[in-house]
């Protein structure tokens, strides 16, 4: 099991860094298709995808929207962070087998505990594929928390 320490409103600066990294897998595709239903070919169908700008099939841009997720929500400020909206600009494509890495950085503390949080997401490259912006509801007070045990997604 995972601790996480999140970090309060209080005590966040501007200029403050994390960054979470996951490879994208085909097995993320397949299972993030059949949860939100995007049975888009680009992303599931190699001869489709071969006749596309992209070539090859791509991940859907919403994964990259999950991991930013999970980045504020485990990383900075982690648990007990509320989203409140999320601004996001796609760069580059993503293909399976990806390795990204969220880079979050703090730019504004706002009243009532809110944050706006530059959310950038790179390659294995150091290519930029995601360029965007969160505001959040900062946690109130300082707390660590046992991280769920998830369940194995992989092929085997």
């Amino acid at each position: 099991m995972t601790q996480s320490t999140n970090t309060p409103y209080e005590t966040l600066e501007v200029g403050q860094t994390a960054s979470y990294t996951r490879q994208v897998t085909d097995r993320e595709i397949q299972l993030f298709a059949a949860l939100s239903g995007d049975r888009n070919p680009v992303h599931l169908d190699d001869e489709f995808a071969a006749k596309t700008i992209f070539r090859e099939r791509i991940a859907h841009g919403m994964i990259t929207g999950a991991l930013i997720s999970a980045a504020v929500a485990c990383e900075l400020p982690g648990p007990g962070t509320i989203y409140l909206g999320q601004q996001m600009s796609f760069v580059k494509p993503v293909k399976p087998g990806d390795t990204l890495t969220v880079r979050l950085e703090i730019l504004e503390k706002l009243p009532k505990f809110k944050v706006r949080i530059a959310t950038r997401v790179f390659n294995q490259a150091d290519e930029l594929v995601v360029d965007g912006e969160a505001e959040i509801l900062a946690p109130r007070k300082s707390q660590s928390v046992t991280l769920a045990t998830l369940p194995d997604i992989a092929i085997g």
